[in-house]
């Protein structure tokens, strides 16, 4: 099991700690076609808990919420399962609920610390008000209902050209043959089948391209969830998606800004939470508590 702490920017405000709050720690601004709960995005704190059971995750949350009885209280919660993206070469790229591959261009671990340094972990000098998140980063996390009855309703080779890839094995529709060993080709956005482009662009995969965002990437760390179903009898589910950057203003805002605009796949979402913490660095030896550069 893991436990991650963040930090919204409301605490900061709350406890007149507005002087250490990182540049980057903002309220998120709403983006095309959003329809956010208040009362299901923001917050002071953060705790996410991840496990193989979810019932340790969920015990773990529990009891850090019974410990701060009377002195905090859950403003929201989500319960996700099942990974909607890889984060090692030697994990097999999970699905999402529309049934694609999700996650086959996440930063992995085998890229190695720089790219991490670069697109992860606060460094040195990024920001002279907030050295105690140098090593840490920034969670985002979206709360999206997908339309599945109306995805389901889609044709195959259009559900393809929505997102850029086959649905089977995720390959790039820019590829001659896709199969599984072409997953990981890196994306053709100038590639022509029957005198089009071969991935759209509109499509999601062409959208949040490094090539069409100055290079910047950030590490997915989504799940899927569902809440039952609604008063119509549709499935209430969707992706809970979380991810960490080292700048959300440079490598989260703008992507998805673009993706609300210009994104294919965006008519089949709505957007209905939303938050943005800063996460410190790990615990260091002879640290008695999470966050103890912010808090000294």
């Amino acid at each position: 099991m893991t436990i991650t702490i963040g930090y919204g920017p409301s605490l900061f405000r709350r406890f007149g700690l507005e002087t250490r709050r990182p540049a980057g720690l903002e309220d998120l601004p709403r983006f095309g076609g959003d329809d956010l709960d208040p009362a299901r995005s923001g917050g002071d704190l953060c705790i996410q808990a991840c496990a193989d059971d979810p019932q340790v995750a969920v015990h773990a949350v529990r009891n850090l919420i019974r410990l701060g009885f009377g002195t905090v209280a859950v403003r929201w919660s989500q319960l996700g399962f099942g990974r909607t993206s890889s984060t090692s070469t030697s994990q097999a790229t999970p699905r999402n609920l529309f049934g694609f591959k999700d996650g086959t261009a996440n930063i992995k671990s085998q890229d190695g610390d720089d790219v991490l340094e670069k697109e992860v972990w606060v460094q040195d000098g990024d920001d002279a008000a907030a050295g105690w998140m140098v090593g840490g980063s920034y969670l985002a996390a979206r709360k999206i209902h997908m339309y599945l009855e109306v995805w389901d309703r889609v044709r195959l080779s259009e559900q393809e050209q929505v997102i850029g890839r086959d649905k089977r094995y995720g390959a790039p529709l820019s590829v001659a043959d896709p199969s599984a060993e072409h997953e990981f080709d890196a994306l053709d956005l100038s590639a022509r089948k029957d005198g089009e482009l071969a991935i759209p662009k509109d499509a999601h995969v062409a959208v949040v391209a490094p090539e069409n965002n100055g290079g910047h990437r950030m590490l997915r760390r989504g799940y899927n969830y569902t809440d039952g179903n609604d008063s119509l009898g549709r499935l209430d589910a969707g992706l809970f998606f979380i991810a960490f950057a080292r700048d959300p203003r440079a490598g989260f805002f703008p992507i998805l800004r673009k993706m609300t605009e210009k994104d294919a796949l965006t008519e089949y979402l709505q957007h209905v939470g939303s938050a943005l913490f800063a996460v410190p660095p790990g615990v260091a030896e002879g640290d008695t508590m999470v966050g103890q550069r912010l808090f000294e």
